[in-house]
């Protein structure tokens, strides 16, 4: 009897423990336990935009984020575990009814949508929608832990070991899936108008370190005027805050020196709306430092009010060139000798502006 008492002990205290931990996981969601999943969906999104990591709060955390995703997965299941529970209460007690009613199985119909949900054909195909939406959020969940944690804990065997893993993994499908596409199109006829059908490769002169198979890839690539990603968005980048350059000196051209009260408002809207473009292109530019390959290659952000500034400095600039070039007009009565001199100078002037537009986006851009 004393060693069966114990083993009652334990498991009474185990269960004491379990529950205790849950109610810890529920408190450390702000949540109160019999919630459904939906709050415990929108309670985790709320925390996740406090600490997560990568966002611009304050409050932002990594361990916190990774205690509030684990606390987020033992409550979700445990919600649907108790929802599921219920359902299956109801299904037995629906069973129970209707056993003498069909003399049939009624079985073949589980066997889509994965046998997930219960009711009309319907009605379980929008609850599949569901549960592949929910299976989708936590795979996300789950690859954005992976990441923190091989950040935060790069050395852990296990780590490495998953990584190294899935990476096999990965490499062996894109391979599977490339070749799968060749043979389709090869059997759909779309290699047989390729000029040079049948003839070898020609082999590139060049650096013998490089692999010939992605020289020839690259180089097939290139001529059929591919390019990547981050290149396209580079040069986006690159034209669009030209644009907004030329675009706001042409603004602060049209208003005068010194601006009125009426065109100080106009000045104000113009750089309100300025400022608003460079939120979006530094948004852009967040986009392109996630895709390109090399860390140098990284853009930062640009700075409105030094955008500002600039042009502002580029106008006054301006506006004193030409105060000059006024004050010394070329005079066609002159003699050859008298005449010589103001166009140096005008040209002069007009070179050091051309010199002070070219190194002032140097100075305020990044």
């Amino acid at each position: 009897m004393l060693p069966y008492l114990g083993v009652i002990r334990n498991r009474m205290m185990s269960t004491h423990k379990s529950k205790k931990k849950m109610r810890e996981y529920y408190r450390l969601l702000n949540l109160d336990e019999g919630c459904s999943a939906d709050d415990v969906r929108e309670s985790f999104h709320k925390l996740a935009k406090q600490y997560h990591p990568d966002g611009d709060s304050s409050t932002a955390d990594s361990a916190t984020f990774i205690r509030i995703e684990e606390a987020y997965r033992k409550v979700l299941s445990h919600v649907i575990g108790q929802t599921n529970a219920r359902q299956n209460k109801v299904e037995e007690a629906e069973e129970e009814e209707d056993k003498f009613k069909y003399k049939t199985p009624q079985h073949r119909h589980y066997l889509s949508f994965e046998g997930i949900g219960f009711g009309t054909p319907s009605q379980r195909e929008k609850q599949y929608r569901q549960f592949r939406a929910d299976r989708a959020t936590e795979q996300v969940m789950e690859y954005q832990k992976q990441k923190l944690q091989s950040q935060y804990f790069a050395n852990s065997v296990i780590v490495k070991d998953v990584r190294q893993s899935k990476e096999q993994k990965i490499t062996q499908a894109i391979d599977r899936l490339v070749e799968d596409l060749i043979q389709e199109s090869m059997a759909k006829g779309d290699f047989d108008n390729l000029s040079g059908k049948g003839k070898p490769l020609k082999k590139f002169s060049g650096c013998s370190y490089i692999d010939p198979m992605t020289h020839n890839l690259n180089r097939i690539l290139i001529d059929n005027g591919y390019q990547p990603e981050w290149i396209l968005m580079q040069k986006e980048i690159k034209d669009t805050i030209d644009q907004l350059r030329e675009a706001i000196l042409a603004s602060r051209k049209k208003l005068g020196n010194p601006m009125t009260l009426n065109e100080q408002k106009q000045w104000n809207q113009v750089c309100d709306q300025f400022q608003e473009d460079i939120r979006k292109l530094n948004k852009r530019i967040n986009d392109f430092n996630l895709i390109v390959p090399l860390l140098t290659s990284q853009k930062v952000h640009f700075d409105a009010q030094k955008e500002i500034a600039r042009a502002q400095e580029v106008y006054e600039t301006l506006t004193k060139t030409k105060e000059v070039t006024d004050k010394n007009p070329n005079n066609t009565d002159q003699r050859e000798g008298e005449k010589t001199p103001g166009v140096k100078t005008g040209f002069f002037n007009w070179m050091n502006v051309w010199k002070f537009i070219r190194i002032w986006p140097l100075k305020y851009s990044q």
